[in-house]
């Protein structure tokens, strides 16, 4: 007797399975017999059923904000910086806790269940930390929400943010943060880095840093980021998010530094949609697009995953929490179109970034947390090409959104997508 029964997905390897859930674990992945007993079934005949989709980098203390007290006219990441600097001073932690709680909504009903999200600390009331602790709580049913504490203003060139930290890490956000390539000189930055690291393996704990997210090719605290991974034993727990300064670096350098990296167990974390915006906005023609060198960094080995980073904030005006836009544009910039490739694309949307965020019991194996998505693709590939509704998404055995297939709404060969975006789920508490 299962709870809950999806019969006759498609996995992301190809294989057709029935998938038995009892109460919040997956205790059946093969072909279960016609009129098995379970309390529900959802038919999944020739849908694409995979694990959720994971986001490792994001700013929900900032999502949803876009366009308060203004926007940012110049589109670059420091007006977006000291435009977050000017929105925070009049935020409200019910303010903050109701634009996330809107977004865990967008991101539940694309099957988005684990998201990352830095949180500045760089305020000593420490509201963003109050909020998304909070938030972290009232969708612990249905979305894991890891905080990153996050020195938006630099760690050593905000006065009080080093104390704010260590006050974030204490009330229990889970991640060591930075943003090296913000301080003041080259050397600054490289003694954040050596002293976060020295923080994060004090407590046993992981680091994502922001770092090198600049056009300037002698932004180089990665190399700095493997050294102390290294030296510290901290090899599978640190991420460099973002990394653009390795788009413009001299190929002899990079070709130093991926090994340094793939020595130090570093994972990768592009931002594809908001670095393209973001990045060379002070070019001429040709105009560079800031994505780093994902599939380089692949080739050594490195874990590569893709972030969404903003929707709808002071960087970015644009988004809906759907992690196929992210990959989709992701194996764009990246060129990764081979059909290996665009199966290497998906799984960064997925797997590779549960393995970044360290979170266990995730994928479609038995005795893992029953939860995945029912997509309305026959494969991960098509998926990426359509970006098609979720049909079902269920978060710990319960489901928690579902959406009607719509084949009227495009008549393309393949399968059809609903114009629809997003549908309601239903939040406990």
């Amino acid at each position: 007797m299962f709870d809950l029964v999806v019969k006759g997905g498609v996995l992301p390897d190809g294989r057709q399975a029935d998938i038995g859930i009892r109460g919040d674990r997956i205790a059946a992945v093969e072909a279960l017999p016609d009129g098995v007993a379970a309390g529900a079934v959802i038919d999944a005949a020739g849908d694409l059923v995979c694990p959720p989709f994971v986001d490792p980098h994001f700013h929900m203390d900032a999502t949803l904000s876009y366009g308060i007290p203004r926007i940012n006219a110049s589109g670059t990441l420091l007006e977006g910086i000291a435009l977050w600097g000017e929105l925070k001073r009049d935020v409200t932690v019910e303010a903050m806790v109701a634009r996330a709680l809107t977004y865990c909504d967008w991101a539940a009903s694309m099957g988005l269940l684990a998201i990352r999200s830095h949180v500045d600390v760089c305020d000593d009331r420490l509201l963003g930390v109050e909020a998304l602790l909070e938030v972290r709580e009232k969708v612990r049913d249905y979305i894991d929400l890891q905080l990153v504490a996050f020195p938006q203003d630099g760690l050593f060139r905000d006065p009080g943010a080093q104390a704010n930290l260590i006050r974030a890490l204490d009330r229990g956000v889970d991640v060591v943060g930075g943003i090296p390539h913000f301080e003041r000189t080259m050397e600054d930055g490289a003694r954040s880095v050596r002293v976060l690291c020295e923080l994060a393996a004090e407590r046993g704990l992981m680091v994502d840093l922001h770092c090198d997210e600049t056009d300037d090719p002698l932004s180089r605290h990665v190399e700095t980021l493997a050294h102390e991974a290294q030296r510290l034993g901290l090899q599978g727990r640190v991420a460099g998010s973002h990394l653009t300064s390795m788009h413009s670096m001299d190929s002899y350098y990079v070709s130093k530094l991926l090994p340094l990296m793939a020595e130090a167990g570093l994972a990768a974390i592009p931002n594809p949609l908001i670095n393209i915006v973001l990045q060379g906005r002070h070019d001429g023609f040709p105009k560079r697009r800031g994505l780093t060198r994902v599939k380089e960094m692949q080739a050594h080995g490195i874990p590569v995953g893709w972030g969404q980073d903003c929707v709808r904030d002071p960087w970015y005006s644009l988004g809906t929490a759907d992690m196929l836009d992210v990959a989709f544009m992701g194996l764009h910039v990246a060129q990764m179109t081979s059909p290996a490739e665009m199966q290497r694309a998906f799984d960064m949307a997925t797997a590779v970034n549960a393995q970044i965020m360290g979170i266990a019991g995730y994928g479609l194996a038995v005795g893992n947390t029953a939860s995945l998505v029912v997509v309305d693709a026959g494969d991960p590939v098509e998926a990426l090409r359509l970006r098609p509704p979720r049909l079902a998404v269920i978060a710990k055995g319960r489901v928690i959104a579902r959406q009607p297939r719509n084949a009227a709404t495009m008549s393309l060969p393949g399968r059809p997508a609903s114009v629809s975006r997003r549908c309601k789920p239903d939040r406990a508490g």
